[in-house]
């Protein structure tokens, strides 16, 4: 049997191997495909073994993908609003074997109620459409305009999702652009989360930080731990040690 029908691959996508195999994932050959920021995000965020975790704008169902490979969490649920996205995170789900750990709801986070996801949460994690209407040129491709403009989602619905899904003292962790950490900082503060976790990330440690990572805790104190600097690459191009250590088996197998 081809690849092809082996794992329901269809016309316009494809079918990548990452961790040396070990991991398949079915995503569009043009549209919005999975970057760094998903690795960035799971291999930042403080899973723990009984973590039920939700992950708001699932895509491919990648970033629920990653935690079950890598992570002791006890279940993961992936929410996307667009069909074909939907479709491919299930089919990534069964393709590897994950049925038992994860499931992917279509739903409107910005209508999403906690009966929509399967027991209680107490981590929620997103990799949220960066950037906002009325700035940058919007991708002609519709899954790609999407993903990184607040089309169907601003920041600001992201954060009241995972406020109402979490119980004071659950964690929200996410990855925003460095350039609007204010505007992260308002809205999570105004959704009742305090910020915990702060990680700026560069792509070397000798250019400006491109991204944060960030984990806040609902109705948390005060105090803010912010840890060291970031690096993805050394001078030479080359990951950094750290980044190497987020692959596992290094960025070949990517």
């Amino acid at each position: 049997m081809c690849p092809s029908n082996a794992y329901r691959i269809r016309e316009g996508e494809t079918l990548d191997e990452v961790f040396q195999g070990r991991l398949k994932i079915i995503q569009p050959k043009k549209g919005y495909r999975f970057s760094i920021d998903a690795v960035l995000l799971t291999g930042l965020t403080r899973i723990r073994p009984q973590d039920r975790v939700v992950d708001l704008g699932t895509g491919c169902g990648v970033i629920p993908l990653l935690i079950a490979f890598r992570s002791p969490a006890e279940y993961i649920t992936g929410i996307e609003i667009q069909e074909s996205f939907v479709s491919m995170a299930r089919r990534n789900v069964d393709i590897n074997n994950f049925s038992h750990l994860i499931s992917i709801v279509q739903a409107d986070l910005r209508n999403l109620q906690v009966g929509m996801v399967e027991g209680p949460v107490n981590l929620v994690v997103s990799n949220p459409p960066y950037g906002r209407l009325s700035s940058g040129r919007l991708n002609p491709n519709e899954e790609r305009a999407i993903a990184r403009h607040e089309l169907f989602a601003s920041l600001a619905d992201v954060v009241r999702a995972a406020a109402q899904l979490l119980p004071r003292k659950g964690r929200f962790a996410i990855i925003y652009p460095a350039r609007r950490l204010p505007n992260l900082l308002r809205e999570i503060s105004i959704g009742g989360f305090a910020p915990k976790h702060l990680t700026l990330i560069h792509t070397t440690l000798e250019a400006e930080a491109k991204l944060v990572h960030l984990e806040s805790i609902k109705g948390g104190g005060e105090e803010l731990r912010v840890h060291k600097p970031f690096a993805i690459c050394q001078s030479d191009g080359s990951y950094t040690d750290e980044m190497n250590a987020m692959y596992e088996n290094g960025p070949a197998a990517f």
